[in-house]
């Protein structure tokens, strides 16, 4: 292992990833940097998940690995369904031709997300070998998209990454209002109903926080994940059943 300016390290392909809690701090030039250089192959995909970290670079940099402290998650029963996105939920769910689909159209959901920069940045961090990369994991059977259809059109959706009974959200898009949102919806649903408790978001959005997401501190994250990673996965198909996991009055709020 070499250090880079500021002591991080930069791994060589098969080096093991250090501890979360040598990340950079608050008063480092990147809060939760933890490393750089190793591969995105499949392996070190998973590695890293189940450890509480993911990469994140910009197009011109090397491969750097996150784990901030604290860490943006959405406990699945603190969903927060306003009145308007119930309203959306329910036209949606009995409209014709309008369905939520899981791994149909992969490859062009994130594509779509590729063209959705995150807020406050001008460019996208879901550069072509990132593309590669999650399409891989994809076809491994642990990456996978979530679908908002209309009238037979893809109208938004979302990928995320799924280690035993543990979601990772990553990006989302939507071509149309709600759409991205029904289909955190969708997943949430899911998720309630296989008992899975924590999407991680990564970092801290107003928009997520919207919707119920909140920081807890990485020990607990880790914590949760390393008892979650080696539970059975759950079966990827949604069904319209699962609706009826957030469509109650108690769970609906302004």
């Amino acid at each position: 292992m070499r250090k880079s300016p500021h002591s991080l390290p930069w791994l060589a392909a098969d080096e093991a990833f250090p501890p979360v809690n040598t990340a950079w701090g608050e008063h480092d030039p990147a809060p939760g940097l933890l490393a750089a250089g190793r591969t995105l192959e499949v392996a070190s995909l998973l590695q890293a998940y189940g450890l509480g970290i993911f990469p994140w670079f910009s197009a011109g940099q090397p491969i750097l690995w996150w784990s901030p402290d604290p860490r943006m998650v959405l406990q699945t029963r603190d969903f927060r369904l306003h009145r308007s996105l119930r309203k959306s939920i329910a036209h949606f769910r009995d409209a014709a031709n309008h369905e939520i689909r899981f791994d149909t159209a992969f490859a062009r959901v994130i594509a779509a997300c590729a063209g959705t920069p995150r807020a406050g940045q001008s460019g996208t961090w879901i550069v072509p070998d990132m593309v590669q990369a999650y399409t891989a994991l994809h076809r491994a059977g642990h990456a996978h998209s979530v679908e908002t259809w209309a009238g037979g059109e893809l109208v938004g959706g979302l990928y995320c990454v799924n280690i035993g009974g543990m979601v990772f959200g990553e990006s989302m898009f939507a071509h149309r209002t709600d759409a991205s949102k029904l289909a955190l919806a969708a997943l949430v649903a899911f998720c309630r109903a296989h008992g899975i408790a924590m999407i991680d978001c990564q970092q801290n959005t107003r928009h997520l926080a919207s919707l119920g997401a909140a920081e807890i501190p990485r020990e607990a994250f880790v914590a949760h994940v390393a008892a979650r990673k080696a539970l059975a996965p759950p079966r990827w198909k949604f069904e319209p059943l699962y609706w009826n996991q957030l469509l109650t009055p108690e769970r609906t709020t302004s």
